[in-house]
């Protein structure tokens, strides 16, 4: 079958011992191909029905219709004759409406069979009703269970114990999940106990080997474990991914209660982490990874431990060999990976696919080294078929029962092919199509232009489902769906089947059926694979040569599933169907005991030897002979069977090497023999990375044995003649990084430094670390002690760390900054509310606690979705349009991120009045925003209340900084028409400056304090004609000043514009009047002031719009101005 997960997914990524129909029913939407097991799910709604099995078989007999084929010859041989088959069925009533199921055969010469109907809602996604039935006669009966009399009960999965199938755990709940239970049971479900729980369970994981403990992963991310099967739970970690957690190795873990996790920390980053079930706390788990992970990468599996690391927008893919260092995975230099999932990982070896940057729907097949560091391509250009939920299905399928057996999809130009290995890879070859079909005429498909194409996947269109049929105890037998042809044509899938290993074919049918296999393959039934009820099905006891017909049922069925008891001995099925779509569960049980009264012996059976496409007997390095049971016995295999004869090696050969890291076949290369050449960046003669100083290395040949050939002597293709010294190396790729991947901390925050060395020697190495503040160290074999460098930096700053490794051979450096800071606490941005429009704006963000040159600043300003940068506090900006402009800025630094939020009203005209407060006021101003806002709302509310003007029209704000001032902004009143508008008409500046002026504007403070507001006294000067005492000094100064100019006037009066002597003079004679300022910092505010004055009585626009006539210059700017 098509092998699926998703990126570096273990095989199974749910547990093989998860019998819950969460597994199955993920397993059915997948499409993952025919199973076997003790436990399945099938489901059926309008039209439409499926079945799926944990070890047993995955049907949909949503397929479609068979009418039109012609009619399946049925070769009845003597045996089959004898052969007589008894046939029960069972309703299971009162579960019309419910359209899923699961099913559990206990097994092991148990004759209980469990069953769970349930009603699954698809808008809600919850399963709404249960019933859960039981037989103890191999499925000639059930009888209903009532879980808890007078009380409704959901049931919505149930697991089964690997190591002992008598205990059982169902999960279920009250009606609207009120109340979460668990039933336990530990004699196949005669009883049960009722266990409360205070969390939802999401997915159960018995552990393999010990019986009474348990994982249970809930709703809200939370690992919880048991040792009591069930009765009591504790809380191992929260934040776990989900289905990313695993039970220890067998073999490989040392201690049975260790618990594989990734986790989610407190920075949001993702970590691979193991503890004991009996202390799991944070402090207590132990980062097996020294830094952050992706999400959903961590993969425990056999003898190896994968995780993925995303850095920029390069992915590296690093795995553990029997729990030693994590090592990144060694591909072709320039494969750059968008993808790998695992396929298998027995026998000592990592088999994967990977998806290279140029590929879009298929994958190439890699190969490891036995500790999986190196691999090697065997196959391009592999079909795939993303599924729901990211997952993956590669056209790949490994055959069972004979070990190196593999078949595959390549997909070359839009044409989709099977191929066969018989060496795990390294030669591939078609499929030789049968010379005649099922009906003995001869077949006009001959190689090289046309093959037998087999489905290995279920295809995108749901009624296609080819599955190819192999199973361990029945070696050889292969059965499956497909066509001949050039090509996969996806609407074709007829039956095929070969006894031997793929060398030969036959066609058995032609329309798909659903297959199962019985007593180690000796008995073979298939039912078609059709929309339309039916009742027969049909049988074979030699191994496809010959067919008969079993009317299973006397009214035919839509027939969903089929079942077989747990373990390959058994010659009892059941097949699962209903009547019509709103009838009760029929289940029908197909019992072939009776004709095979016997067990077989020694006599019942022939010899038969494997070999490939070209008859040569040696398959992974050896010779091997199995049992096949004679056609004319009519005996039971039974669960002592062994298929295997005899096994014996055989001298090595070319065949039984495989291309080194580094190497590969070339096709264009291939008249020069069948030679591995080197890839153009790799150089078979350097040493290494392991390679230590003294020791001796040989140069690689290019080739490498097939991992698990067992073939002794002969040629030995491995072997170099070129022996090298290991040289010291100098060291390269030094890097250096903290534990958790965060470059900013807090002070007083444990600091550990991790140096990584990726090439060169270490153990003659010496690495001399700066860490920036005055502490200095050498160290030696720093890289590959487990003793990281750990450090704490109490004072904010910035520190360079450097790690310098040299040795005689050469030196490297790494250098990174660590950014020392507490937390902010938070930012305030000080803006006018008031602005005109496509006038500069200050921006200016306030702190808390300070920083120097270590925040980083992002402005939004408006609707805008990208931000402008700064380092600065502050940002000056224009805004374009009238209206309301929202400003933000979020002030960021090392870990943390602080928000304010200020909102601006642009105007094409306004006024502002700039104002002052009794002296007082300034020992009660702490200068802070809140302050400074609430003094404004104030006086803003004290001027509209005396002058009537609607304080909609008002706004005051009061500066930051002593003495304590205030601007006072005078916007146009909503009714104004949108013509330019002159100021002498409003009456209400010179209602508010006569109010200012009487000192009728005050408010009190603390303790009774009073405090006036009036006119600053900077605008009371600039419109003031007041007279000192140094005036005549002035006047004679101005007189002989003004004698000057007016010659320097009349020199250039020829060569000047008339209306620019208008404008001078328009300029001296108005007396000046303030408006709003464009920067209210401090350093800007008295240039401001000084400059931006108009006149009451000017017909003009006021500040904002520079169209009309100029309103202020300051005498340099006319003195330049004048002689221009």
């Amino acid at each position: 079958m098509a092998q699926s997960g998703a990126s570096l997914s273990p095989k199974g990524t749910l547990s093989a011992h998860l019998c819950g129909a969460l597994a199955l029913l993920v397993a059915w939407i997948s499409g993952l191909g025919a199973l076997r097991s003790d436990s399945v799910v099938f489901k059926r709604s309008l039209g439409e029905a499926s079945f799926t099995g944990n070890d047993g078989a995955l049907w949909g007999s949503d397929a479609e219709d068979g009418t039109g084929s012609a009619a399946v010859r049925l070769r009845k041989s003597l045996s089959q004759e004898k052969v007589s088959l008894l046939s029960s069925s069972f309703v299971l009533k009162g579960d019309a409406t419910h359209n899923q199921a699961m099913v559990h055969w206990t097994g092991e010469n148990s004759s209980v069979i469990l069953i769970l109907t349930k009603y699954y809602h698809t808008d809600t996604g919850k399963v709404l009703e249960s019933s859960l039935w039981r037989s103890t006669d191999y499925g000639t009966t059930y009888a209903k269970l009532n879980l808890m009399p007078g009380t409704t009960i959901v049931v919505t999965n149930f697991y089964i114990c690997p190591s002992n199938k008598k205990k059982i755990i169902l999960v279920s709940s009250t009606i609207n999940d009120r109340d979460q239970m668990l039933f336990i049971s530990t004699d196949e479900g005669a009883n049960f106990q009722r266990q409360p729980l205070l969390f939802s369970v999401e997915t159960l994981v018995f552990h393999p080997k010990e019986e009474d403990k348990l994982l249970a992963y809930s709703n809200e991310k939370r690992l919880y474990v048991s040792t009591d099967l069930g009765r009591k739970w504790t809380l191992l970690q929260e934040r776990v991914t989900k289905d990313r957690f695993f039970w220890c190795v067998a073999g490989v873990d040392t201690d049975p209660d260790l618990v594989h996790m990734e986790m989610q920390d407190s920075s949001g980053g993702f970590l691979y982490v193991t503890c004991l079930i009996q202390n799991c706390s944070d402090k207590m788990v132990t980062a097996q990874y020294l830094g952050k992970i992706d999400q959903n990468s961590l993969a425990v599996q056999d003898d190896y431990i994968f995780v993925k690391v995303t850095t920029g927008n390069r992915t590296k893919y690093y795995v553990s060999y029997r729990r030693n260092e994590f090592v990144q995975m060694k591909f072709p230099k320039y494969a750059l990976p968008k993808d790998v999932q695992i396929v298998s990982t027995d026998e000592s070896q990592v088999f994967l696919a990977l998806q290279e940057w140029y590929q879009t729907d298929t994958y190439n097949l890699y190969q490891s080294d036995p500790q999986g560091v190196y691999y090697s391509i065997v196959l391009e250009n592999v079909r795939s078929t993303k599924q729901p939920e990211e997952n993956v299905l590669i056209d790949i399928l490994e055959v069972r029962g004979v070990k190196g057996v593999f078949l595959a999809n390549q997909k070359v130009d839009g044409k989709v092919m099977t191929l066969i290995t018989y060496n795990k890879g390294r030669d591939w070859d078609f499929l030789n199509p049968p010379s005649i079909d099922m009906n003995g005429k001869t077949v006009n498909c001959k190689p090289p232009k046309c093959h037998l194409h087999l489905h290995l996947r279920w295809a995108d269109n749901p009624y296609v489902s080819g599955t190819v049929h192999t199973k361990d105890s029945a070696p050889g037998l292969i059965m499956g769906a497909g066509n001949l042809g050039s090509q996969l044509v996806e609407y074709k899938e007829e039956m095929y089947i070969t006894s031997d290993c793929g060398k030969t074919w036959r066609q058995v049918f032609e329309e798909e059926h659903h297959i199962l296999y019985l007593d180690h393959g000796g008995v073979i039934v298939a039912i078609k694979d059709t929309s339309i009820p039916l009742k027969i099905l049909k049988f074979s006891i030699d191994e496809g040569q010959t067919w008969n017909t079993h009317n299973f049922t006397s009214t035919s069925v839509f027939v969903d599933g089929l079942l077989s008891e747990p373990g390959d001995e058994t010659l009892v099925m059941t097949v699962f169907g209903h009547i019509s779509f709103r009838s009760d569960w029929e289940l029908v049980k197909v019992d072939f005991r009776q004709s095979f009264p016997r067990q077989c012996t020694e006599a019942d059976y022939d010899s038969w030897k494997v070999t490939n496409l070209q008859d040569e007997p040696c398959i992974m390095g050896q010779e091997r002979s199995f049992r096949k049971r004679k056609d004319t016995a009519l005996c039971i295999k039974g669960k002592s069977f062994t298929s295997t004869l005899t096994s014996k090696p055989c001298q090595c050969s070319e065949k039984d090497f495989n291309c080194d890291y580094g190497f590969e076949r070339a096709a264009s290369l291939k008249a020069e023999g069948d030679r591995c050449f080197a890839d153009f960046w790799h150089d078979p003669d350097s040493p290494p990375d392991d390679c230590v100083i003294g020791q001796s290395y040989a140069s690689s040949t290019g080739y490498r044995k097939v991992v698990s050939n067992i073939c002794e002597g002969g040629v030995n293709k491995q072997q170099s003649s070129k022996q090298h010294t290991c040289p010291l190396l100098p060291p390269r790729g030094l890097q250096l990084g903290i534990k958790g991947e965060t470059l900013a901390v807090g002070p007083g925050d444990d600091i550990t430094f991790i140096v990584r060395q990726e090439q060169g020697d270490t153990l003659n190495t010496k690495y001399q670390v700066d860490l920036g503040d005055g502490f200095r160290a050498i160290y030696v074999n720093l890289t590959v002690t487990d003793e990281p460098i750990q450090h704490r930096y109490e004072k904010p700053g910035i520190y360079r760390v450097t790690v310098k490794a040299e040795n005689v051979a050469g030196h490297d450096e790494a250098v990174v900054y660590i950014q020392v800071n507490p937390p902010l606490q938070e930012v305030h941005l000080e803006v006018v509310p008031v602005a005109g429009r496509n006038q500069k704006v200050n921006l200016t963000a306030v702190v808390l606690p300070a920083r120097n040159n270590l925040t980083v600043f992002y402005w939004w300003i408006g609707n805008n979705l990208q931000p402008v940068l700064s380092l600065a506090n502050s940002l000056i900006t224009k805004f374009p349009e009238t209206g309301e402009v929202s400003v933000t800025v979020q002030a960021s630094c090392g870990r943390s991120m602080v928000q304010d939020t200020k909102l601006v009203r642009v105007f094409d005209q306004f006024q502002a009045l700039p104002l002052k407060f009794s002296k007082n006021l300034d020992a009660f101003n702490p200068n802070i925003p809140e302050w400074r806002e609430d003094i404004g709302r104030v006086v803003t509310k004290a001027i509209a209340k005396i002058t009537d003007i609607p304080l909609d029209d008002l706004v005051t704000v009061v500066k930051p900084g002593l003495p304590t001032t205030a601007d006072l902004y005078v916007l146009p009143p909503k009714s104004t028409p949108k013509k330019k508008r002159s100021l002498s008409t409003d009456k209400r500046i010179p209602a508010i400056k006569q109010i200012l002026n009487s000192n009728n504007v005050s408010f009190i403070v603390r303790g009774g304090l009073v405090v006036l507001v009036s006119l600053s006294d900077l605008y009371l000067d600039s419109h003031r004609g007041g007279i000192g005492s140094g005036f005549w000094a002035l006047a004679v100064i101005f007189v002989i000043s003004l004698v000057a100019v007016g010659a320097f006037i009349l020199y250039k009066f020829k060569r000047k514009m008339p209306g620019r002597n208008v404008y001078a003079q328009m300029y001296n004679e108005k007396e000046q009047e303030m408006t709003s300022p464009v920067n209210h910092s401090e350093d800007t505010q008295n240039i401001i002031q000084g400059e931006e004055f108009i006149d009451d009585d000017l017909d003009s626009q006021t500040l904002g719009n520079h169209s009309g006539v100029v309103l202020s210059i300051n005498s340099r700017d006319l003195h330049s101005y004048l002689s221009s």
